[in-house]
């Protein structure tokens, strides 16, 4: 992962430097800043063995219900915490169908992922939320002081979310349950409430990065968050998330994202077609997953091969 992060930046470096100007980076940071703070309650959810295909369609729903409440006239942290309250409580629905009805989450999330874009596009009929006052707009600072503060939020949850799962109790939970969640249940551990509480965080994160997002414009639009959830999905995977559960860490989240990000627009520097981008994720999940199977098919193997012995 370093190492392909440090080919792409050398390449880009010699070939077209002007990749690196502040104005190009500070761009990039603030377009994948929502991926990446999606991606770091993804990987909560996918390290409980579960996944979640319908953030892009509830990041839409966050972003639009921002708009309004700030058009409202709501003040701005009251925005924030209301958003997040709502992400959080999509996210407690999506969680409740999977760790207590014990529905496969693929197909919940699916489907909320339909019913959420459907239901913002029959309510808003397709219009954008305009005109946003000027105190909501860069969180009221500056269009220079927002990247730092929106960098300072999102790193303060990626490190609070990192020393959770290094340190806690609820972050070995989680392991215990992605890596056997029979086991996790012998062994007395509540994986419902684990894997609900995973998909709660996911939904407030999500509620998060659509504030930081819709605050960078001056209108938001409805459909917004397309082809989010394969951006996310991706940088977990490639992060070394393993797509079974049980193990990864954030760092390497950061480090998918890091990534998957610079492609886009290294292609469009490079002189690519940018339609590439997205075979180009489907490949690098494809090939991750790949490599995250081998071992523990080798594994399988040699335990199956002991026991013939035996």
């Amino acid at each position: 992962m370093t190492l392909a992060i440090a080919i792409l930046c050398g390449t880009l470096a010699v070939v077209r430097p002007e990749y690196f100007t502040p104005g190009n980076l500070i761009d990039l940071f603030l377009a994948n800043l929502p991926v990446l703070i999606i991606a770091a309650g993804m990987t909560l959810v996918i390290l409980a063995g579960e996944i979640d295909i319908s953030v892009g369609s509830a990041f839409a729903v966050c972003a639009v219900a921002a708009g309004v409440l700030a058009k409202t006239g709501v003040p701005t942290p009251l925005v924030f915490m209301a958003v997040g309250v709502m992400g959080a409580a999509i996210g407690v629905l999506t969680g409740s169908l999977v760790a207590y009805l014990r529905l496969p989450s693929i197909v919940v999330s699916l489907a909320m992922m339909i019913a959420l874009r459907d239901g913002l596009r029959w309510v808003t009929q397709g219009t954008w939320v305009h005109d946003l006052p000027p105190d909501f707009q860069w969180m009221g600072l500056s269009q220079g002081a927002f990247p730092v503060a929106a960098g300072m939020i999102a790193a303060t949850l990626v490190a609070g979310l990192t020393w959770v799962l290094r340190y806690t109790a609820p972050g070995r939970l989680l392991y215990a349950t992605g890596s056997s969640v029979d086991a996790a249940r012998l062994a007395g551990v509540d994986t419902a409430l684990v894997k609900l509480s995973a998909f709660a965080c996911l939904g407030a994160l999500t509620g998060v990065a659509a504030i930081l997002n819709a605050m960078r414009f001056n209108q938001i639009p409805a459909n917004s968050g397309l082809g989010l959830e394969l951006k996310v999905i991706a940088a977990v995977v490639v992060g070394g998330t393993a797509i079974t559960g049980g193990r990864g860490t954030l760092p390497g989240t950061l480090l998918g994202v890091a990534l998957l990000g610079a492609i886009g627009p290294a292609l469009t520097f490079l002189g690519v077609s940018a339609y590439w981008e997205r075979a180009i994720q489907g490949a690098i999940i494809l090939i991750a997953v790949a490599v995250d199977a081998l071992p523990r098919r080798s594994h399988t193997h040699a335990a199956q091969l002991a026991a013939t012995r035996a």
